[in-house]
């Protein structure tokens, strides 16, 4: 109660703050464009940020952020100082945190909005402190790690009352909304089946946890960036990439490509949050009939089929096909045995009652299949285009910030990356169900590998085998809380 008291009080100060700052100094904030002169922004119309991981992906958007016109980067918070290195070079008037709660608590009425592009398993504590001190939030994909904090930070941006966007860029571009008006118009008929395929994991899956234990970099807080995992001791190849192969950091490969790759049939057909999973995985072996089995680690590849229930643009259940590992579906007759599936290594695949349409990675070039439907096509525009499309993603938030919560439309608001990332996670739920074990009679069991996991979504559980619920909400390590509203 006192922690909600001191948020509230927090969030009123900064209310009171803002309000007796805009009355005193309207007559120089306030102003006519013309007479600031062509080419100047206003104060009042530029966003102030504060970004936690600022390497890496962190580090490109960050730099997009500054390249709307309408940003500062103000704060920059990263665990790793090898990593921040290019991003504190590029905005030396930014002040350097290593911790991003010190920097909350410090700097909270310094800045507007938070960017989050740390692993996986700290994107929603990281966002939803953000959030719950009136913060805007711009998430890297996926924006959480499991189930429960998808669920909660959907809730918060509602809650709060501010502007969110998850980072998978590519919902802003054409693609989608060309793929919608061809469904709307009827091309293809009801579609009742989808097939996304990745080359992915590019890193390594189904090996056992590293025994070789190393230094930790003095450039590194390791506990920090263990954050709300497990504690274990450093090894090397985990940081900076190679985490995403882990189940205590990482969401594998339907959490890297999961989001650009479903995006569009989630846009297009409506999709909220499926009923059913089942899936099967690549094996190792690791002698003669001797299967490894590396809990801790995601599989090299995966196919898993989701169930969605019929949607106000379908006429009866989806389901939903997930590849990875370079496994694909088969080609479609439709296509011609030169023509590229996809992109080659990545693609989604719309089937419906009447033709099939497809398109690469960030929905880029749809088409109609055959190809020689494309020739001469032409349906009329319906859905307005994000100008820079993908790159135009992150100016989008920037003034959708700016503009205040609810006056913009959004490519991937939470109320819509949220059902997306739980339907990956859900995903996940299955995979790594496969690998829970039992004892009967005195033999070892995985009832997971023969079964169809049945979802019951007001309660945020599978209903059919309790041993997998483990993974819909993780115990955060000693010393962090629970994610609440």
């Amino acid at each position: 109660m006192k922690q909600k008291e001191e948020e509230n009080k927090i969030t009123n100060n900064r209310r009171d703050f803002i309000k007796t700052t805009a009355i005193a100094a309207a007559a120089f904030m306030i102003v006519p464009r013309h007479v600031l002169g062509r080419g100047f922004v206003a104060p009042s119309d530029r966003l102030s940020i504060a970004s936690i991981g600022v390497g890496g992906k962190g580090k490109s958007d960050i730099a997009m952020f500054a390249s709307s016109g309408k940003a500062d980067i103000s704060f920059l918070c990263d665990v790793d100082t090898r990593r921040a290195a290019a991003s504190v070079n590029a905005f030396p008037k930014a002040k350097f945190y290593k911790d991003w709660r010190e920097m909350l608590d410090k700097e909270h009425k310094n800045f507007d909005a938070v960017s989050v592009s740390t692993p996986d398993h700290n994107h929603a504590i990281q966002a939803l402190a953000a959030m719950q001190l009136g913060k805007h939030v711009y998430v890297q994909k996926p924006m959480a790690h499991d189930i429960y904090e998808a669920r909660i930070l959907t809730q918060a941006a509602k809650k709060y009352k501010v502007v969110t966007q998850m980072g998978n860029q590519g919902s802003s571009n054409d693609g989608t909304r060309i793929m919608k008006e061809w469904y709307e118009a009827g091309l293809i008929g009801d579609v009742h089946t989808i097939h996304a395929w990745t080359d992915r994991p590019v890193w390594p899956q189904g090996i056992p946890w590293s025994a070789n234990k190393a230094d930790i970099p003095k450039e590194l807080d390791w506990d920090l960036w263990l954050g709300t995992a497990p504690h274990k001791e450093y090894v090397n190849k985990l940081v900076p990439f190679n985490w995403r192969g882990w189940w205590d950091y990482g969401t594998g490969a339907l959490g890297d490509m999961g989001c650009h790759l479903l995006e569009a049939p989630f846009s297009v057909l409506n999709l909220k949050y499926a009923k059913d999973v089942q899936c099967s995985v690549g094996s190792v072996y690791v002698d003669e009939f001797q299967r490894g089995y590396f809990p801790e680690s995601c599989p090299p590849s995966s196919h898993v089929t989701l169930t969605f229930p019929k949607t106000e643009k379908t006429n009866g259940d989806i389901a939903v096909h997930w590849m990875d590992g370079g496994i694909q579906p088969e080609r479609p007759t439709e296509l011609g045995p030169n023509e590229i599936f996809g992109d080659g290594g990545n693609g989604t695949l719309f089937t419906g009652t009447k033709g099939k349409m497809m398109c690469d990675t960030y929905g880029l070039n749809p088409r109609l299949l055959p190809l020689s439907k494309n020739e001469n096509l032409k349906v009329a525009q319906k859905y307005a285009r994000v100008k820079d499309g993908a790159d135009g993603h992150y100016k989008q938030w920037v003034e959708a910030a700016i503009a205040g919560y609810g006056k913009k439309e959004l490519s991937s608001p939470f109320e819509i990356a949220g059902p997306l990332t739980e339907a990956l996670l859900m995903a996940n739920l299955a995979i790594r169900g496969y690998d829970v074990m039992r004892e009967e009679l005195g033999e070892e069991v995985y009832p997971g590998r023969s079964a169809k996991l049945l979802w019951d979504n007001d309660a945020m559980k599978i209903t059919n085998f309790d041993e997998v619920n483990q993974f819909v909400k993780r115990d955060y390590r000693q010393g962090w809380k629970a994610l609440t509203l």
